[in-house]
C-alpha cells in the first residue's frame, strides 16, 4: 500500500487529485486541510487531516501518517499574482514545512509550479528554458524549486515539479473567465466583456490535469521539472466561441472592452516532449 499525503485537497485542483487518487487500487491518501469542515469530499480508501501547514506539529510527518509521497498544492494568496505575500510570507512557509517532512523522513515531493515561472518568453516552452519570472507569484515558485533543488544535495529525495498552465472545469474559481461567463448569461446579458481575445494559451481540463500529476507521482521518481499541458495554444477568444457554442449560450461578444494583462506574453503554450517521454518509461 503507497500512502499519498496531498496539501490543498479542498482547492479547484485539490478536490479532481484526491479523486483521482482514489480511483488507484493499493494506494492510501491522507488529505491535509486548514480547516475541516462539512463538504469536504468522502474518502474511500484514506483520511483527512487537520494541519495549518504555516504551524506544522513538531512531529508533522508522523502527524501526516509517514507517507511515501507527498503532492503539495497549497498555496495561499490566489490569483494576486502581483502580491509581495507570495515571496514575502508564503515562500519561508513553503520552504520550511516542505523541509521539515524531507529532514523527517519524507522520500518523494511533487510540487505544483507554475508556467507563470518562463515570464514574459513567448512560443513554446521547454522545461529546458532559463526561468524568467515576471511577477511575485511565479519568482516565489521558481524560487521555492531551487530552494528544493539544493536541499537535494544534503537530503536525498525525489523531487517532481509539475509546471501548470491554464486549467478549466468543475469547481473552478467564480473569478476565472468560464465561470464569468456563465454568471452573464444567468443574469440575462446581451453581451460579455472580454478582451480582445487573440492570446495564445495553453489549456487542459482539470480532470486530465490531476491524472497527469497523480501519474507521474506514484512513479516515485526524481523527474525534476515537467510541464503538466496540452501542448496546443489556442486563442482565448476561440475557448469563449467553444463553450457557447458548446452550451448554447445566447450571448454576444464585446471583443477589446478590456486591456491584455501586461503580466503574462500575448502566445505562449508549453512544449510536451518530457511528459511524452516519461509516459514511455517503466
Amino acid at each position: 500500500m503507497i500512502k499519498v499525503a496531498l496539501t490543498g485537497a479542498t482547492g479547484f485542483i485539490g478536490r479532481h487529485v484526491l479523486a483521482e487518487i482514489n480511483s488507484h487500487d493499493g494506494v492510501e491518501v491522507i488529505a491535509v486541510a486548514r480547516e475541516l469542515r462539512e463538504g469536504c469530499p468522502e474518502i474511500s480508501n484514506g483520511r483527512w487531516v487537520h494541519m495549518d501547514i504555516s504551524k506544522p506539529p513538531a512531529n508533522a510527518f508522523e502527524a501526516l501518517g509517514c507517507p511515501d509521497i507527498l503532492i503539495h498544492l497549497a498555496w495561499h494568496g490566489l490569483p494576486n499574482y502581483r502580491s509581495l505575500h507570495h515571496f514575502e510570507t508564503e515562500l519561508p512557509t513553503q520552504y520550511v514545512f516542505l523541509k521539515q517532512l524531507v529532514q523527517q523522513g519524507l522520500k518523494s515531493v511533487v510540487v505544483a509550479g507554475t508556467c507563470f515561472e518562463y515570464g514574459m518568453q513567448s512560443g513554446p516552452l521547454s522545461e529546458e528554458i532559463e526561468t524568467r519570472p515576471a511577477n511575485p507569484y511565479g519568482f516565489a515558485k521558481d524560487t521555492l524549486r531551487k530552494q528544493l533543488e539544493y536541499l537535494q544535495a544534503l537530503h536525498p529525495f525525489n523531487l517532481t515539479w509539475e509546471r501548470l498552465f491554464y486549467m478549466y472545469g468543475d469547481g473552478q474559481p467564480n473569478s476565472s473567465l468560464i465561470p464569468q461567463l456563465k454568471k452573464a448569461v444567468e443574469r440575462g446579458d446581451k453581451v460579455f466583456n472580454m478582451s480582445g481575445g487573440e492570446q495564445l494559451r495553453d489549456y487542459l481540463q482539470v480532470k486530465e490535469v490531476a491524472e497527469k500529476m497523480v501519474y507521474l507521482a506514484i512513479k516515485r521518481q526524481n523527474i525534476g521539472t515537467i510541464n503538466i499541458c496540452s501542448g496546443k495554444p489556442l486563442s482565448v477568444r476561440n475557448l469563449v466561441e467553444q463553450r457557447i457554442r458548446d452550451e448554447q449560450y445566447h450571448i454576444e461578444l464585446n471583443l477589446g472592452f478590456y486591456p491584455y494583462p501586461d503580466y503574462e506574453p500575448m502566445a505562449f503554450w508549453g512544449d510536451t516532449s518530457r511528459f511524452d517521454h516519461v509516459m514511455k518509461l517503466k
